[in-house]
């Protein structure tokens, strides 16, 4: 598997945001994971690696700086976009997207695919599992990849610490049961790939979220 994780710029001036490329090293079937902003730099990465056509836009939830450059890099590459059922509304609504919070253009464009839990997800011969993971939106998800023992978990788990809960859907003690109950029991060495930030292991993070868990929240 080639991967690639590129820091784009979005409506804030500090706020980075982690969109990753996938790519099956015989097939060349591609997808693109949270493309948040900068088309230019995500279609530049594409060409560089040979992509005509990605197959798969892939959003981990439905918040302006994790999908603002959907249409410019559609209309360059194609690519069926998936979000979760329960997020799809945020990429029209503006109150649930936060587009004017983060000084952000929403897309103007609808969901090719609406995913549930547990769906499949199949590019060349990798295949990734969707965990629902609701609490910074309620329809947040991550994706799995077992063979290649990694996780995109968007802005659900970063390293130390948990995606922010006061915005619109979002909930405390349901960010805490997803990564608790469905994150953590994950095998240790699996590697988490977050929406902003660095990436760390699962082992890393576990004593986190068995103390909060122990507080009963």
């Amino acid at each position: 598997m080639i991967l690639k994780r590129i820091q784009v710029k979005t409506g804030q001036p500090n706020l980075r945001t982690n969109t990753y490329i996938v790519c099956d090293e015989k097939t060349k079937e591609s997808m693109v994971i949270d493309p948040g902003g900068e088309p230019e730099k995500i279609i530049e990465i594409l060409d560089i690696l040979g992509v005509e056509k990605i197959k798969y836009i892939f959003l981990t939830h439905c918040h302006a700086d994790h999908i603002g450059s959907i249409n410019d890099l559609k209309n360059e590459k194609e690519g069926k976009i998936l979000i979760s059922r329960d997020d799809s509304e945020g990429l029209y609504n503006k109150e649930i997207s936060l587009a004017d919070y983060i000084h952000m253009q929403i897309p103007e464009l609808e969901a090719d695919s609406r995913i549930d839990d547990e769906d499949l997800i199949h590019v060349g011969n990798l295949e990734f599992k969707v965990i629902a993971t609701p609490g910074h939106t309620k329809g947040s998800v991550c994706l799995y990849c077992e063979k290649e023992r990694l996780i995109f978990t968007g802005d659900t788990l970063f390293s130390g610490s948990w995606g922010r809960t006061d915005l619109p859907t979002g909930s405390f003690s349901t960010i805490i049961a997803s990564i608790s109950d469905k994150l953590m029991t994950l095998p240790d060495e699996t590697i988490c790939y977050p929406g902003h930030g660095k990436t760390t292991m699962i082992q890393d993070e576990k004593n986190i979220y068995l103390e909060l868990k122990a507080k009963d929240f």
